[in-house]
């Protein structure tokens, strides 16, 4: 696999720019990664930021220099102060079109691992993109048709059943075939990080597992005979596991990674336990594809405050990833 790490500049209202810059201004960096943006703001944030690198502009990675900050130039831009921090057809357009390029030449091979900067969903839209976020994009551009979301860090492990769905739809999704799927999804995740047999804890979906029954039998019909076919297949498995509790036991070692069967039963505790340096990760693409786990800032944006902490988190699981699969 290509060790060079395209990085997508995300909506450049936002922190994204920012982030970016000061991840890959960090000398090691320059050497394995190219950000895909537009000229005229990388070189705002970088007047801003004081960076000293030289920017060297790109069009094929044959041009590629270590030590520069590399760019493809995606989309040019007639960038102007007053556009930071607000929502924009122009923005969410340009970050969409970061992305493209940036699978495109991952799927081909000249770049390894993509790692996102945030985008607006909001600004997609308005730009003509009607994804729900960076995850569906990624299915879409790859045609993927079995993936999850993974939130990682060192502490905890969760992917989703369903993330950006209503409640009420949600409680549909956490079907047999769909449980089992995100299974073999989370196994084969755990394995390319370098954990051969992960122990897999599957979270119930209603109050203490549905209580044999009494509060709910999702957990009876769907969740249990998953795992149970599941557990013949040899994985080591446990579930469901009352969610109220499974979280903290995977903080605590009994389990590697936990299924959360909606959006916001894995992100919450992923948020409480990680939230500078957690990691979003999409799973079942046939390339790699690594995020912050935060979102555009745009109260912040343009100040030169933003933390690069979680952005250097996803750049470094990304080159993880791309080591343990060469």
């Amino acid at each position: 696999m290509n060790t060079i790490i395209g990085i997508t500049m995300g909506d450049f209202a936002g922190i994204g720019p920012e982030i970016s810059l000061k991840a890959v201004e960090q000398d090691h960096y320059k050497d394995n990664t190219v950000i895909f943006g537009s000229k005229s703001i990388i070189e705002y944030y970088m007047d801003i930021l004081n960076i000293p690198s030289k920017l060297n502009v790109i069009d094929g990675i044959q041009d590629f220099r270590a030590g520069y900050i590399n760019l493809f130039n995606v989309v040019d831009i007639d960038f102007t102060q007053d556009m930071i921090g607000k929502v924009s057809a122009v923005a969410g357009d340009a970050a969409y079109r970061y992305i493209e390029k940036a699978v495109e030449l991952s799927l081909k091979g000249d770049i390894g691992p993509v790692v996102t900067a945030p985008l607006n969903k909001e600004a997609l839209h308005k730009g003509g993109h009607n994804f729900d976020g960076h995850t569906e994009i990624f299915a879409y551009l790859t045609n993927t048709k079995k993936y999850t979301m993974m939130l990682w860090s060192e502490k905890l492990s969760v992917v989703h059943v369903s993330t950006h769905v209503p409640l009420r739809k949600a409680c549909d999704l956490a079907a047999k075939e769909r449980v089992m799927e995100c299974i073999d999804l989370a196994e084969d995740a755990m394995n390319k990080l370098g954990i051969e047999e992960p122990k897999i804890a599957v979270a119930g979906l209603n109050p203490h597992s549905g209580e044999a029954g009494l509060f709910g039998d999702e957990e009876i019909e769907k969740i249990e005979p998953a795992v149970k076919e599941k557990q013949k297949e040899g994985k080591n498995i446990m579930g469901p596991v009352p969610p109220d509790t499974v979280f903290l036991k995977a903080t605590q070692g009994q389990y590697d990674i936990v299924v959360a069967m909606y959006h916001d039963q894995g992100h919450i505790p992923m948020k409480l336990m990680a939230f500078d340096k957690g990691v979003n990760v999409t799973l079942g693409l046939p390339i790699i594809r690594t995020s912050v786990d935060h979102g555009t800032a745009f109260d912040i944006a343009g100040q030169g405050i933003a933390s690069d902490v979680s952005m250097i988190s996803a750049m470094e699981l990304g080159f993880r990833f791309g080591k343990n699969m060469q």
